[in-house]
């Protein structure tokens, strides 16, 4: 089988992979998986029928990185660079894939967060070019006829969002496609994964904000959400057409509203390999950070208490791998349990007290309470770190500047050296900035973001803040669990995922939270190695090829299948 209805990909007698098209002359120039610009070579234009359509110096892919770059140095604005290399990705893929690679601590939080979540608010205003799949309420009772539309013929990675819970924006409707454009671009730029490989999919089961609705600008489904039985009824649909159309695909759900975001984990998780990202994603990133942090100050995750502040999906998928990683140091599920003290907007979760089915696994007994000094009916945050004597605060509540210089003064009177990530994004739903986080505890804080943050200056020190981005975990993990043709993605690959985090920073950057966000290609290999292994191990690896393979020739099995942004010669069809 090909791999696009457009070309196929072959080897010749050395070995060497090499393009066969289907099309040629204007046409080919159309499509960004094919198209080199000004690169394509005097014989392939000859052969192609290029000839006389492009200018006649042929460049080097250095020569337009270097011509492109200058270009997007010359961008007014965030959004407008996030426009230009978008624009530049649905033109030439290996060139903005190029491009990306060399300067991805630049552009990481201009084409992820915290810019996306700008793009994803004007989708609809800047649209340009088709990309990806969109199932909606308009064509779902034929969506096997409508993904078959779709060119790709081997999708090994999907990621899919019905855009009700945009980052910390909330419900986007149409525009969330944006996250799942921009998700698999690191996919593809971190993770290896070819993007002839991916499909971003957006799930537009309509949207409840009117404003949307009214606009005549807007793209969507102009019409209020799907609900209940009518919803899932919409994505078993959906799945059942990905399970005939692409077997061997994965989905990472993203962005899904908390209530559903676990309903849909549990529906599908074993009907197709998936997982979510918001919460198993974020749980695995929040654990590897508190164990840097627990390194780095001689202590060990037993010897915490811990405040996650907001219990939406995200929330509860850090006390999720928080608890199995105090399981993982002895202690009993009960033991870790009575550690771990979660808030919603109503306070602490306590028995007892009105919450959402999935929190309630994370309340407190209402005796762990006793002697606690609180006014209300449960303690709030600020009770919460007196009364437990808190050592680490997790912000994953999207409320900015919740994280108040009282919080914080009450954390580090606690311990010396406090943790606190404020990890909600974007930018400006931050629970805190860094600078005031090390201002009010004199330098002494241990501070990580979930966006991108410069190093703080504070009296003759640099401070590097720390970046809790899913994208340390996510690309190595989705990768891992598409070259080992996992059937499922288990709670056990995810926790590998986060462990094989903490070890690549331990290894590469001992006194730091997080590695560079500049290493992110390493790091998606060496955790795509050691999911791989978690997924032989665990008995779900369906691949042949890595029956009996220890680490070293994993970690060689994943280099080799790592693709790089590079061109590929032409070689016409005989």
């Amino acid at each position: 089988m090909s791999v696009s209805r457009y070309y196929d990909v072959k080897r010749d007698e050395n070995g060497q992979r090499y393009l066969e098209p289907y099309i040629n002359g204007f046409s080919l120039l159309g499509l960004p998986l094919l198209n080199k610009e000004s690169a394509f070579t005097r014989e392939e234009r000859r052969l192609l029928g290029l000839e006389g359509l492009l200018p006649p110096h042929v460049s080097t892919l250095e020569e337009q990185k270097e011509r492109h770059y200058r270009r997007y140095r010359l961008q007014a604005s965030d959004l407008e660079k996030h426009i230009f290399l978008r624009t530049l990705q649905d033109r030439n893929e290996v060139l903005f894939y190029a491009l990306l690679a060399d300067h991805m601590s630049e552009m990481l939080p201009i084409l992820y967060t915290p810019t996306v979540g700008e793009a994803v608010k004007e989708f609809s205003a800047i649209y340009r070019f088709p990309r990806g799949f969109t199932a909606s309420t308009f064509d779902i009772d034929h969506v096997e006829q409508t993904l078959s539309n779709v060119p790709l013929e081997e999708v090994r990675l999907i990621v899919a969002t019905d855009s009700s819970a945009i980052l910390g924006i909330g419900d986007q409707g149409f525009g969330g496609l944006a996250i799942a454009i921009g998700k698999l671009s690191l996919y593809t730029a971190a993770g290896g994964v070819g993007p002839d490989k991916t499909l971003p999919v957006g799930l537009d089961v309509g949207t409840d904000r009117q404003d949307l609705i009214s606009d005549p600008l807007y793209l969507g489904a102009k019409h209020r959400r799907l609900t209940g039985e009518a919803y899932f009824q919409f994505l078993d649909k959906f799945v059942e057409a990905v399970r005939k159309r692409y077997p061997k695909a994965l989905i990472q759900w993203e962005d899904f509203s908390k209530d559903t975001a676990f309903a849909v984990l549990e529906r599908y998780r074993k009907v197709l390999p998936s997982f979510n990202d918001d919460i198993q994603g974020t749980g695995a990133v929040a654990l590897a950070g508190v164990l840097s942090a627990c390194r780095v100050r001689g202590e060990t995750l037993s010897d915490q208490r811990i405040i996650i502040y907001g219990a939406g999906a995200g929330g509860v998928g850090v006390a999720w791998a928080l608890k199995e990683g105090l399981m993982r140091e002895g202690l009993s599920a009960e033991e870790a349990l009575a550690r771990l003290f979660v808030l919603d907007s109503q306070g602490l979760l306590v028995q007892g007290r009105r919450m959402e089915p999935y929190k309630q696994a994370f309340a407190q007994k209402p005796e762990a309470l006793e002697g606690w000094s609180y006014v209300g009916n449960v303690p709030n945050l600020l009770e919460v770190i007196q009364n437990a004597r808190a050592t680490v605060l997790l912000g994953l509540s999207g409320q900015p500047d919740s994280f108040t210089e009282p919080i914080v003064k009450a954390m580090l009177a606690n311990t010396p050296r406090p943790v606190i990530f404020p990890l909600s994004n974007p930018t400006s739903s931050s629970e805190a900035l860094p600078e005031d986080l090390v201002r009010w505890t004199r330098g002494t804080a241990m501070v990580a973001a979930g966006s991108p943050f410069a190093p703080v200056e504070y009296e003759g020190r640099s401070y590097p803040v720390g970046q809790g981005n899913n994208a340390f975990i996510f690309p190595g993990l989705g990768f891992g669990a598409v070259l080992s043709q996992a059937k499922e993605v288990t709670d056990g690959m995810v926790l590998e995922a986060a462990y094989a985090l903490y070890d690549y920073t331990s290894t590469h950057h001992p006194d730091r939270i997080y590695p560079p966000v500049g290493e992110l290609r390493e790091v998606s290999k060496f955790v795509a190695a050691r999911v791989i292994r978690r997924a032989i191990q665990e008995g779900v690896a369906r691949s042949d090829k890595l029956k009996g393979l220890d680490l070293t020739s994993l970690r060689d099995f994943v280099e080799e299948r790592f693709w790089k942004p590079q061109y590929l010669p032409f070689k016409p069809a005989k």
